[in-house]
């Protein structure tokens, strides 16, 4: 067992873990912040993503032992924070979301881009940057269409 020390979505939190424990399941199993999906397990699908100390990564592929000493942020703390209201009602209206699997880690990725994008930023460059989430059942359209809309309403605000 190993003990470690973390910020998540804004609360100090100290545990003892196997060393071997993901971070996406300590979140999950441990914190009960199951906003963070498990869907791979491999990195390839995105449904664990999480911000850790200010960049996405996959909570599959991270150890929690990893994020000791760091800062991680999980949909629950960009939710409840008011960070990502704008870009869930996008979604909400533009149809973004279906079964919801894949949503908490496309909306954390979404919100990646609209923080690091430049306010001229194409559909191609939203693409691309949502192209390491899977989504099963939209089709994507709807939701660079409400990453797009969110986009533009930031610039004009």
């Amino acid at each position: 067992m190993t003990s470690i020390t973390l910020t998540v979505n804004g609360e100090p939190i100290t545990a003892t873990i196997p060393p071997r424990l993901h971070l996406a399941d300590f979140l999950r199993d441990h914190l009960g912040l199951t906003g963070t999906h498990l869907g791979c397990e491999h990195g390839v699908c995105g449904a664990c993503t999480v911000r850790l100390d200010g960049a996405i990564v996959r909570g599959c592929l991270v150890l929690a032992v990893q994020a000791d000493c760091c800062t991680v942020e999980t949909i629950e703390g960009l939710s409840d924070s008011g960070e990502v209201a704008d870009l869930q009602h996008a979604f909400a209206a533009r149809n973004a979301l279906q079964c919801g699997y894949c949503t908490p880690g496309m909306v954390m990725t979404a919100q990646d881009f609209l923080l690091h994008a430049p306010a001229d930023a194409s559909r191609a460059a939203i693409r691309e940057h949502l192209s390491g989430n899977y989504c099963r059942c939209t089709g994507y359209e709807a939701i660079v269409d409400a990453v797009e809309t969110t986009l533009n309403a930031r610039r004009t605000s």
